[in-house]
């Protein structure tokens, strides 16, 4: 049964590592021919990123790899014979925070290397030194008190029940729709400052575009998520009541005021199809599947690893193998969500009036431009990577004659109102 385990992990390894190659290969050539959406210099450093990065993604995975081996090895069973409490909740809150709180440690060289050597290359860093030491403690601190609050959960479940996968997937699955509520107030409080739309007209006309569609916020607000990062964004964070519209203020400073309204006339496209459900959802059937093979796991293979069948055991082997999951659901859902931003892009440029496609296809072409886009994937990556369709693809739908683009009017288009 180990062997078995060690197979699957490593076949995902293999297939991961194999599938950030082939980009890597399909970006370095196409990179070198002619530009599209972007000018030539432009095009030449989206695709530089866009492999810098796959090699990151590598060398992280190799790195995992190593970290899945020594925990099946020995780490598990160090963590059960080097930590001891009286109370069985505290043992097994401690035993997963520590396995936990190590994987994070692992991972700061990269969290680093991304931001201020990679990001710092390319335009996007704004962050300081400081500032990021600050967010890790937040971070940290907070995982540390949320996650030991959902470590006992799930212990005090696995104690209580026969059927304790079946219960401790609800759980799980009511904590997710949770996070989605108070995603929005939770990022206002620790990083980003929030503040309302100061702008009384624009403010009045993406009140009149959420009416449209019967969208109700809370209220549409700023982010100064510049201070860490020069990309563009925006979304619609919270359910019911709690549901805010949050602009960076990156994305306000980029956009006119009608490709503003088209991007958010498509993310009112996802609310108005009901997308974050579906989201929701397909975000259940795999914790349903993956508790479901974890609470049916033989007894032989915790002989094989040498450790105890305790909750805190059950919750590490699912934390280690929930990438795997993730990885094998990706193309079935990353299909869901492509035909769902086709949907959305519809409505959005509906919402928009007569011109409503060819502002929220200008407003797609800035996000490729200012986000250092490459707008080209090999099919393969496409395939167990992409939840967005490729943006060329959205703009060809969108009646864009993308191969007859003019580059001097793409650069007019792209500096506009920066």
């Amino acid at each position: 049964m180990l062997m078995t385990v060690m197979g699957i992990y490593t076949f995902f390894v293999l297939v991961s590592i194999y599938t950030s190659v082939m980009q890597i290969g399909f970006v370095n050539q196409v990179k070198r021919g002619k530009a599209v959406l972007l000018l030539d210099n432009d095009f030449i450093k989206a695709g530089n990123y866009s492999v810098a990065k796959e090699k990151m993604s590598i060398a992280t995975m190799f790195v995992d790899y190593i970290a899945f081996i020594m925990w099946i090895g020995f780490g598990i069973k160090f963590l059960q014979n080097s930590i001891y409490f009286e109370n069985e909740a505290f043992l097994n809150i401690a035993v997963v925070m520590s396995f936990l709180v190590i994987n994070s440690i692992v991972s700061l060289p990269f969290g680093y290397y991304e931001k201020f050597v990679l990001d710092e290359k390319f335009g996007f860093n704004k962050s300081t030194k400081a500032q990021w030491i600050k967010d890790m403690l937040i971070s940290f601190a907070t995982t540390l008190i949320f996650g030991s609050l959902v470590v006992w959960g799930i212990y005090a479940i696995i104690s209580s029940f026969a059927l304790w996968w079946l219960w401790s997937f609800v759980f799980i699955f009511a904590v997710v729709i949770l996070i989605n509520m108070l995603y929005p107030t939770f990022r206002a409080m620790f990083f980003d400052k929030l503040t309302p739309l100061q702008n009384e007209e624009l403010d009045g006309q993406i009140k009149s575009l959420m009416d449209k569609t019967g969208f109700v916020s809370a209220g549409v607000f700023i982010s100064d998520a510049s201070k860490r990062d020069a990309r563009l964004n925006a979304y619609f964070g919270g359910l019911g009541k709690s549901k805010r519209v949050v602009l960076f203020d990156t994305l306000i400073e980029k956009l006119t005021t009608k490709e503003l309204l088209a991007v958010l006339g498509h993310e009112l496209g996802h609310f108005a199809h009901k997308d974050i459900y579906k989201n929701i959802a397909m975000i259940g059937v795999m914790l349903f599947a993956m508790f479901a093979i974890f609470g049916n796991l033989p007894n032989s293979l915790y002989a094989e690893l040498g450790i105890s069948q305790s909750p805190s055991v059950l919750m590490i082997l699912l934390l280690l193998f929930m990438p795997v999951l993730g990885f094998l659901m990706m193309p079935v859902m990353g299909v869901v969500s492509r035909h769902n931003e086709y949907a959305a892009d519809r409505m959005g440029s509906e919402l928009g009036g007569s011109g409503g496609a060819v502002e929220l296809a200008n407003a797609l072409k800035k996000l490729v431009n200012e986000n250092k886009s490459f707008p080209l994937s090999h099919p393969l990556y496409i395939f167990f990577h992409y939840t967005h369709p490729p943006v060329l693809e959205r703009l060809k739908e969108l009646g864009v004659d993308v191969g007859n683009e003019d580059k001097s009017a793409l650069g007019a288009i792209c500096q506009a109102d920066i």
